[in-house]
């Protein structure tokens, strides 16, 4: 039998006590008892309204928990380890195995590099290219995700792109190392409708096309139903429940599922009959 890609097995995230520094005594439980795999070449989505822990989970599966939290558990990524690993260890796993794309790349990238230079580091980091060659991975990459005037692009600082742009050279960087698995936090939250449709169906391309394995993570139902087949829905910290996305949207069992899909519906409603808005 083939092992999953990504095995996450009764992981729980705690808080440390801020009473006694470094005793790692846990202050509060952030996630409790979560488990979920992924497939090779698979796609799931993760729902949770904010604060469920949906970007808990993300930062847990690359060991990029912040200070003051601690992962318990299991966390198989590629065969490998992520809970109790050190720093070294996880490095090779992120970008090889795994790469995350966030919510907001403003955040994301930096301010003071141009974009080109930011997406050419990953790729020198797994492949040995002359400048040149460099040069044109870097164009290809932009091409990839849907850019024109990439020379422009890659010439520019990222205050000097739309949003829409920006988060499309963020995920060119988190593709450039070729992974195998992309966690995509929320990645069009922060965009408009129109961009954000045109970021969806870029990622429901180009993992097709690759062969890559998605976890895409978002509080919005609709959106995931563009990218995934299968969901995880968190709330509170814990898995409420699980399954095919056509199973849960025909037959909601949790409160929690229902209500989700209830105001999935009343939306399509409204925006098929603009009438019923005013």
């Amino acid at each position: 039998m083939t092992e999953p890609l990504l095995r996450v097995d009764a992981l729980s995230v705690d808080s440390l006590s801020v009473d006694s520094p470094g005793s790692g005594s846990p202050g509060g439980a952030l996630l409790r008892d979560v488990s979920f795999e992924l497939a090779a070449g698979e796609r799931l989505g993760l729902i949770g309204e904010s604060g469920s822990g949906k970007s808990l989970t993300a930062l847990s599966i690359t060991g990029l928990l912040p200070d003051g939290l601690a992962a318990d558990g299991s966390i198989l990524l590629g065969g490998a380890q992520v809970v109790g690993s050190r720093e070294r260890d996880l490095v090779e796993l992120r970008g090889r195995v795994a790469s995350v794309v966030f919510q907001e790349p403003l955040t994301a990238l930096d301010p003071l590099m141009r974009l080109g230079r930011q997406i050419a580091e990953p790729i020198q980091r797994y492949r040995t290219l002359s400048r040149a060659e460099l040069r044109a991975a870097v164009r290809d990459a932009l091409v990839e995700v849907g850019l024109d005037e990439v020379d422009r692009i890659a010439r520019a600082y990222p205050h000097e792109v739309s949003g829409g742009q920006r988060q499309r050279v963020a995920i060119a960087m988190a593709l450039a190392t070729r992974p195998q698995l992309l966690i995509a936090d929320e990645p069009t939250t922060a965009l408009d409708v129109t961009v954000q449709a045109g970021i969806l169906d870029l990622l429901d391309r180009v993992i097709s096309e690759r062969g890559m394995s998605l976890l895409f993570i978002s509080h919005d139902l609709a959106v995931v139903s563009r990218v995934a087949d299968r969901v995880v829905l968190l709330r509170h910290g814990e898995v409420v429940d699980r399954g095919s996305l056509a199973d849960l949207i025909a037959r909601p069992q949790h409160p929690y599922t229902r209500e989700l899909v209830a105001g999935a519906r009343e939306l399509d409603s409204a925006i098929d009959n603009p009438g019923s808005l005013a």
